[in-house]
């Protein structure tokens, strides 16, 4: 199992989003994360993978919670989620990704992984949650099962 880190910088209005130019998940918008390398904490590698794909220095995350995904192809992965809206610099375009802010009301579900429109608003409204998704890669970007428990 792959254990990887997801960041999303927000405020009350808008949210930071990735567009996703190589690599696993390309083509679609994202928060900002990836592979957690020995050694390092879930927070040293979530503010690793911030900066690395955005240019920005996060102050302080906040834990939010983890997804377990299942892939077809026996891809698993266990990813863990923080926000912020605390950070240094201003956002810039990696070889990986390319920012752009979204109001809430405007974040294109559809053009992000689908389990994303069924856990992020819960997220954005400062929940936190563990949850599981079966994904089947071999049709696409649809997941087959679910499940999403909040936590207080």
């Amino acid at each position: 199992m792959k254990i990887v880190t997801l960041v999303f910088v927000h405020d009350d209005e808008k949210v930071l989003l990735g567009y996703k130019k190589r690599g696993f998940g390309s083509g679609r918008w994202n928060g900002f994360g990836g592979k957690v390398e020995e050694g390092e904490t879930l927070e040293q590698a979530a503010m690793r993978e911030l900066q690395e794909e955005s240019g920005l220095v996060a102050k302080s995350l906040e834990y939010k919670g983890e997804i377990e995904f299942t892939f077809v192809d026996d891809n698993h992965l266990m990813c863990h989620i923080f926000t912020t809206n605390e950070v240094d610099g201003e956002p810039v375009e990696s070889e990986e990704m390319k920012p752009q802010w979204f109001a809430h009301h405007e974040i294109p579900y559809a053009e992000m992984w689908s389990d994303d429109a069924v856990w992020l608003p819960h997220v954005l409204e400062g929940k936190k949650f563990k949850a599981y998704f079966a994904f089947d890669t071999e049709v696409g970007n649809t997941f087959t099962s679910h499940k999403i428990e909040f936590i207080e």
